[in-house]
């Protein structure tokens, strides 16, 4: 995370960068230079949460009471000195981060595969140098943070960027995290969440104006420095042979520094000789061996550019290219130009752009260099946004041509207007033709937000036209109330981490399969337009983590048909009617969208707060014919008895042993939890969140051990240890499971009744299945959806069936 090697570079050659600081010093010093002000600090929550989780146990799903205490501990801390926190969380993964979160998720895949290993051989769980996340942590920390009162915000792009900017622009404390990129931002203080001492309130600040100082570089060359090292959008690869040109001309090698060291030292020099001995006076793709990375070397520098700054190293702030293939955006190596050239102000970047004559008009119009052809690009108003843009000339109609920032590339490209809609498409795109989506520019969707997220997000692509539906979910998506459905409206893209599954286990499904019919669903609620029909649904990008996934592209998901009395409402009617009678549709969307119409009366017989863990229990049980009666034992026993625990007697609990398929079970069921959250935010929130928070309805070691007794053979009254009123609402809770499964032709049975083979039927990814939303069981062997060919994985509903 961050740039290659910087931190390690920190910590070993330049430790005077790291100093030690107070908060509730820094807090004291900010109150007196901000009087009536509150200081306040950004923190990358992201960064945080593996500091944040602190209970020993991790393997088994996640200690959730501990953790919610644990976060609880850490607000109360800051509050009590007087210091408020805003906590920022990943929304989306931007396209040219992609690359780098597919080889994260590869590596954790090798690191699940070595857990899985270890508690196969030593029925434990493994050391803390194996630690994994608990599955949907990220997801539910936003809404503990929520329940504790906290202001949290979830990004429209990286949130890193939110954060820096947002700590710039309201003059924060500082933000605390851990990730080297905060030294690269021209931004507030940049504290280390990894050193923090929560009793005592010290941790480290790392200094960038002292990191300028050690390398000999200023402030605004730190961007051009972490792009030449590598980070998040520039592979480490890509300029790998000119770091280690830079290092064999480098005369101060210092022996007492390691290779990395000495290379960043190297570059560095090689940077602070270009601006001295160059001044403005080359290209930067002259000086630098950009070669054809230029377009993506160009965007990760102005990546760190915040609103209102500037690279010296840029002729103008670049928001992409301005021709379909090549970046031609104008760079100067130097602050300074010797350039006679009569300028003018961009009113949106505040920043001075060169202008020509137009021989037509007689009139000054501003131009850009194309640092290909060395020619100046005129500029032209766009008529719509009173914009100047870069134009060009069509090479088969010689007709000059307005160029526009096609907002998801960053890239500007060519503009035509689409006689039929009237609406902007780019250049080369025929309109008729889109194999995943009907796209609509909105141009009524506005920043509302405090945070300046640059002109890119002024124009977007979306997947549905409605402005006033994108604003519903574009504002519960920056509050961090929803979780995913902003994704699928806006960019028809979504992504799921890593869970804890065994890849080797073929008789427990992975949960990207045995959720998926229920987020097609989904799909269908939000981008079918009402009506229920899904045969003009666009598909939707899934990028999940399965075994066997190697990520290289998105699967293409299409939507399932959903069967809801009275038909499939809109989602005006949904998310802003308040008549009387609509939550009770909004319950019967949610429940259509689990495909469990038929268990209304069942759910509804068992009532606040265990309704929403039945519906999850039903569909699991329904979807697996490979979980048991002892599992649903396990599971409705657990939540039972964690009603009437205190944190502390959950925290001195102890485990005989970890078995792996409970590892599994306790994972699968909070991803169960997160699909929750997903439905009942794009239902209308018919049920109340804190109904399927983690730490209301599931503790991982007091599942681990209910599972553990009841494949002893335990009875019903030690699972629900010898407690009356427990037994009376188990037998309820199981009574209701059990029949809403009946209904769906799926008796639940004890696994000592099974036949040998039974464990073996759930196969996963070559032979993986899911029973159909009608009910019905049908075998499925033969071509794999994966097996035809790259960009054309589409998923069927029916290609997963059950034998």
């Amino acid at each position: 995370m961050g740039v290659r090697g910087l931190q390690g570079f920190v910590g070993s050659s330049c430790p005077h960068i790291c100093t030690v600081v107070n908060f509730k010093d820094l807090a004291e010093q900010h109150r007196s230079r901000h009087p009536g002000g509150t200081p306040t600090i950004v923190v990358d929550a992201m960064c945080c949460l593996r500091y944040w989780y602190t209970p020993d146990s991790w393997i088994c799903g996640g200690q959730w009471r501990e953790y919610f205490s644990a976060l609880r501990e850490f607000v109360k801390t800051f509050t009590a000195v007087g210091i408020k926190l805003i906590f920022f969380f990943d929304g989306m993964v931007e396209q040219n981060k992609r690359d780098e979160w597919v080889k994260r998720r590869l590596k954790n895949n090798r690191e699940i595969a070595r857990i899985f290993h270890y508690i196969k051989s030593n029925k434990e769980q493994p050391g803390r140098n194996m630690f994994f996340i608990p599955s949907g942590l990220a997801v539910f920390t936003r809404f503990a943070l929520k329940t504790l009162g906290q202001e949290t915000r979830c990004s429209l792009q990286e949130a890193d960027y939110e954060v820096a900017s947002y700590g710039l622009q309201n003059d924060c404390l500082g933000i605390l995290g851990e990730d080297t990129d905060y030294l690269i931002y021209d931004t507030c203080p940049y504290f280390s969440i990894s050193e923090l001492c929560l009793d005592s309130l010290d941790t480290v600040m790392l200094c960038r104006e002292k990191l300028c100082q050690s390398l000999g570089l200023g402030l605004s060359d730190l961007p051009l420095l972490a792009c030449l090292l590598g980070n998040d959008v520039i592979p480490e690869g890509m300029f790998e042979s000119f770091r280690y040109k830079c290092l064999s001309s480098y005369t101060s090698v210092r022996e007492n520094f390691d290779k990395k060291g000495n290379i960043i030292l190297a570059v560095a020099d090689h940077i602070a000789k270009v601006r001295r001995l160059h001044q403005g006076e080359k290209k930067l793709e002259e000086i630098l061996p950009l070669g054809t990375n230029k377009a993506l070397f160009y965007k990760g520098v102005a990546s760190y550019l915040l609103p209102g700054q500037r690279s010296p190293w840029f002729f103008q702030k670049p928001e992409g290219v301005i021709t379909l293939d090549k970046p031609v955006v104008s760079m100067i190596s130097g602050p300074e130009s010797h350039w006679e050239v009569p300028m003018c102000t961009d009113p949106e970047s505040k920043q001075e752009v060169p202008m020509c004559t137009d021989p037509e008009s007689g009139r000054d119009v501003p131009v850009c260099t194309d640092p290909e052809s060395g020619q100046d690009v005129p500029m032209c108003t766009d008529p719509e946004s009173g914009r100047d843009v870069p134009v060009c000339t069509d090479p088969e109609s010689g007709q000059e041509i307005s160029l526009s920032s096609d907002p998801e590339f960053k890239q500007e490209v060519p503009m035509c207007m689409r006689s039929e809609s009237k609406q902007k498409l780019p250049v080369g795109t025929n309109p008729e033709f889109n194999p995943e989506a009907p796209m609509f520019t909105n141009p009524e969707i506005k920043q509302e937000d405090t945070i300046n997220t640059g002109p890119e997000m002024k124009q977007q692509v979306t997947m549905v036209s409605d402005p006033e539906i994108l604003q519903v979910a574009r504002a519960h998506h920056v509050q961090a109330e929803s979780y995913l459905v902003y994704n699928i409206l806006s960019s028809g893209e979504v992504e799921c981490s890593n869970s804890l599954e065994d890849e080797l286990d073929q008789a427990l499904p992975s949960q990207a399969f045995v959720y998926r019919p229920v987020r097609q669903r989904v799909y269908s609620l939000l981008l079918g337009g009402g009506g229920g029909d899904t045969s003009a649904c666009p598909t939707v990008k899934e990028w999940f983590v399965y075994s066997g996934n190697p990520l290289r592209h998105p699967d293409l998901v299409r939507p399932l048909q959903m069967n809801i009395p009275g038909g499939t409402p809109s989602l005006k009617l949904l998310w802003l009617s308040q008549e009387p009678g609509v939550q009770a549709r909004r319950l019967d969307t949610l429940l259509a969208c689990f495909d469990l119409s038929s268990s209304r009366e069942e759910l509804q017989a068992v009532g606040s707060p265990f309704e929403a863990l039945c519906c999850l229990l039903i569909y699991l049980f329904v979807q697996v014919d490979t979980l048991c009666l002892e599992d649903l034992h396990a599971f409705i026993a657990q939540a039972l008895c964690l009603q009437g625990k205190p944190t502390v007697q959950l925290v001195d609990l102890e485990l005989d042993h970890v078995d792996p398929r409970a590892v599994q079970l306790g994972s699968l069921l909070v991803r169960g939890l997160t699909t929750l959250v997903l439905v009942n935010s794009a239902c209308g929130f018919p049920w109340k969140t804190a109904d399927f928070m983690p730490w209301n309805l599931f503790d991982g070691k007091l599942f681990h051990q209910k599972y553990l007794q009841s494949e002893k053979g335990c009875t019903v009254e030690v699972l629900v240890e010898q407690n009356r009123s427990r037994l009376t609402k188990f037998q309820a809770l199981k009574s209701a499971v059990c029949r809403a499964c009946v209904k769906e032709n799926r008796p639940i049975s004890s696994r000592r009744h099974w036949r040998p083979h039974h464990s073996g039927r759930w196969g996963r990814q070559e032979s993986s299945s899911h029973r159909t939303s009608s009910g019905h069981s049908r075998s499925g062997q033969g071509q794999h959806w994966r097996d035809q060919g790259p960009g054309s994985r589409q998923y069927e509903p029916d290609q997963w069936r059950k034998y």
